[in-house]
């Protein structure tokens, strides 16, 4: 069996990606190793990586924006869609319903600052 531990982002500004993460989703932003950034969300992470100063062994094309994924939370959707609309966070797509990898989802799609297609779901 297999599980998720982290996955890593190519982005343009680490700091601007934790702020936003972490204003927009309520996601922790970490400091780990010799001062590398990841967010941290429960026992799965997203290490940072800065384009140009990515850490060996990586991506053989690091790209920022090229991400797509889904994160899946407890928050109701009503509540962090008001929270993308008070930060002015456009909403994608959403709310719609969608398959995970464990059933049904109710999701919406918002973009990161590097346009990374991020989906935010509830369990149905």
């Amino acid at each position: 069996m297999y599980r998720i531990d982290h996955l890593v982002l190519t982005v343009r500004s680490i700091e601007r990606t934790c702020q936003f993460y972490t204003d927009a989703l309520g996601v922790e932003a970490i400091t780990f190793g010799d001062g590398r950034r990841a967010l941290q969300m429960g026992d799965q992470k997203i290490n940072l990586h800065e384009a140009g100063r990515e850490f060996e062994p990586k991506a053989r094309l690091p790209t920022p924006g090229s991400g797509d994924f889904c994160l899946v939370t407890d928050e109701p959707l009503d509540e962090l869609i008001a929270r993308q609309e008070r930060l002015r966070v456009p909403i994608e797509e959403g709310p719609v319903t969608r398959t995970g990898a464990v059933g049904p989802l109710r999701s919406i799609y918002i973009r990161d600052p590097d346009g990374n297609l991020v989906e935010i779901a509830n369990q149905m």
